[in-house]
């Protein structure tokens, strides 16, 4: 199903753009795990009334690494899936982020933050204050090796919080347009290169009307699974009622 304007008429009045932001977590959750391997598991961290949050996040478990997906008949198959070739490959130097996060891990059951999902929220895009904390922490996820998928589909805020992480590190994406497009999807990572760090991206402008993209989710260096957004927003459009 097409993108949808969620904050303006007259889509905001069969459901509010928090309805959509509510369902939608735990659409990605469940699409994410099905396709996990099994050492992978998928959970929604949602903090109501917080700044940011990571909306989905990936954990690495002690079980075997291998993509899976399930046949028609029920069992379980290899999944092979390569993603495409990154949109932006440039350095990167954090030096110059400053970082706001507390990171709190359970050694026992030895869960490692491999990925995070971001869904913009209003509130992240409406003043520079909260812009910067928000670049900061997806800045600091990604300097610790953990990959960052950014949704937003904000239409009532101008800022592009992609570009603002690309200037944080005194880069830009030539496919972002001046003004920068509101709404877009994109996957980062960042690798180690001959020099420090590199950081790579899957950009895509959104548009009301257009079908959503395929993002890859990595998981490690070179195990990425595909985030298909087009089936899952139609799955959260249906469970609200919206045709």
């Amino acid at each position: 199903m097409p993108l949808r304007d969620h904050f303006h008429y007259p889509t905001n009045r069969r459901a509010r753009w928090d309805a959509i932001h509510g369902v939608w977590p735990a659409s990605i959750t469940a699409a994410l795990n099905r396709i996990l391997p099994p050492r992978y598991a998928a959970g929604p961290c949602i903090y109501v009334g917080s700044l940011l949050e990571i909306d989905v996040a990936t954990f690495e478990t002690d079980e075997e690494n291998e993509p899976v997906s399930t046949t028609e008949s029920g069992r379980v198959a290899t999944l092979a899936w390569a993603p495409p070739a990154p949109s932006l490959t440039v350095p990167a130097d954090w030096s110059a982020v400053d970082t706001y996060e507390i990171r709190v891990y359970d050694t026992k059951e030895e869960r490692e933050l491999v990925a995070a999902i971001e869904l913009v929220r209003p509130s992240n895009k409406d003043r520079p204050t909260t812009r910067e904390l928000f670049t900061a922490k997806c800045a600091g996820l990604l300097q610790a090796g953990v990959s960052v998928t950014i949704i937003d589909v904000v239409t009532n805020r101008e800022a592009n919080l992609y570009a603002e992480l690309l200037e944080a590190i005194g880069q830009a994406d030539p496919a972002i347009t001046a003004p920068p497009q509101p709404i877009y999807a994109v996957a980062c990572r960042a690798r180690a290169a001959q020099r420090g760090q590199a950081l790579e991206t899957w950009y895509y402008p959104l548009r009301v009307g257009d079908p959503l993209p395929i993002l890859p989710i990595w998981l490690t260096d070179r195990l990425a699974v595909p985030l298909e957004l087009e089936p899952i927003y139609t799955e959260t459009l249906h469970a609200l009622r919206i045709r």
